[in-house]
């Protein structure tokens, strides 16, 4: 991203901003030691997802030396949550080339904190939080802090940010006819579908009938029969699935491309406001990067399915999201 590879510069303008303290507000005039902080991801923030933050921390040069730097989040994060414990520039060829400054980060609760082992008065450091289910449906805010060895310590808020209700499942397999469960978020083979058919919403399947384009087709199993051919549906699969298709709600959350961001993201708004009403129930002929909303048959749940891939006859992936409206 454009932002990953300005964070140097962003570090040298906040050495800059120090020099000059007499510009600076009465606060500010306080101190030589400054921070500033971003926010790298785009889009709502899942449960499960990872929130990165770049915190960028400086003083003059001579002036001192930075020993620690550390974020409190409102609610704790998981595990794998961390503050990296390298600073990062940019080399002529625009690659982000990390730089060791401290030891490795230490997690305590909602404090994640890395302590500087070189002698520096600049760093540029990423903090990832992996948001927890306990955050689901929340507001989440993190307080950043930086200390210096002449005694000098500042914070900086940001957020509070929103933590989205939906669920996201990625890379989904489908393998010959299938059956998929909203609920679940899974996909199942028929005997699987038999023990628990009160979940399966939706039958994946393809077929090559001359004279008909039908090929990869989603449909719901209680569609009339001539959009499921040659399908023995299991004993008391018979959801009645709400499926419109669409071409255009790409989610950068679901492409699997993580080099590749559309800019795009269905939100939790989208899936309340959406319209289901007098939808069809099956959704024929399918083509990759396309995706369906689906409601099931009790309203509980709204979904977005975008096809990632498929293959030439039957079988591909997708990805889910999946937001509870009851």
């Amino acid at each position: 991203m454009k932002m990953t590879k300005n964070i140097w510069g962003f570090v040298f303008l906040l050495c800059l901003s120090a020099s000059f303290v007499g510009c600076q507000d009465e606060q500010d005039a306080t101190t030589v030691l400054k921070n500033d902080c971003l926010k790298r991801t785009l889009g709502p923030n899942v449960v499960g997802e990872t929130i990165e933050f770049v915190y960028a921390m400086a003083m003059p040069y001579g002036s001192g030396k930075i020993v620690s730097a550390e974020v409190e989040a409102s609610i704790q994060g998981a595990s794998t949550t961390k503050l990296e414990n390298n600073s990062y520039y940019t080399n002529a060829s625009g690659t982000d080339v990390p730089v060791l400054i401290g030891n490795p980060c230490t997690n305590d609760g909602r404090i994640s904190k890395v302590d500087f082992t070189v002698d520096t008065c600049a760093a540029a450091l990423r903090y990832y939080y992996v948001i927890p289910e306990e955050a689901r449906g929340q507001k989440v805010t993190f307080t950043f802090k930086t200390e210096a060895d002449n005694g000098e310590v500042l914070t900086y808020k940001m957020g509070p940010y929103d933590i989205s209700k939906m669920d996201i499942k990625r890379g989904l397999e489908l393998k010959g006819d299938c059956f998929i469960s909203i609920e679940n978020m899974a996909v199942y083979d028929a005997a699987t579908a038999a023990t628990m058919p009160n979940k399966i919403d939706l039958v994946y399947l393809w077929r090559n009938i001359p004279g008909v384009s039908f090929g990869h087709s989603f449909v719901s199993p209680a569609a009339s029969g001539e959009f499921l051919p040659d399908i023995s549906l299991p004993s008391g699969v018979n959801n009645d699935t709400k499926i419109r298709r669409e071409w255009g709600a790409i989610d950068t959350h679901l492409i699997m491309n993580q080099t590749e961001n559309v800019g795009t993201y269905i939100d939790d708004v989208d899936f309340e406001k959406i319209d289901l009403t007098n939808m069809p129930d099956y959704a024929l002929n399918f083509k990759a990067k396309g995706g369906i909303w689906l409601e099931t048959k009790d309203g509980k749940y709204r979904a977005f399915i975008y096809v990632n891939t498929l293959n030439a006859t039957a079988g591909g992936t997708i990805s889910m999201k999946r937001y509870q409206i009851k």
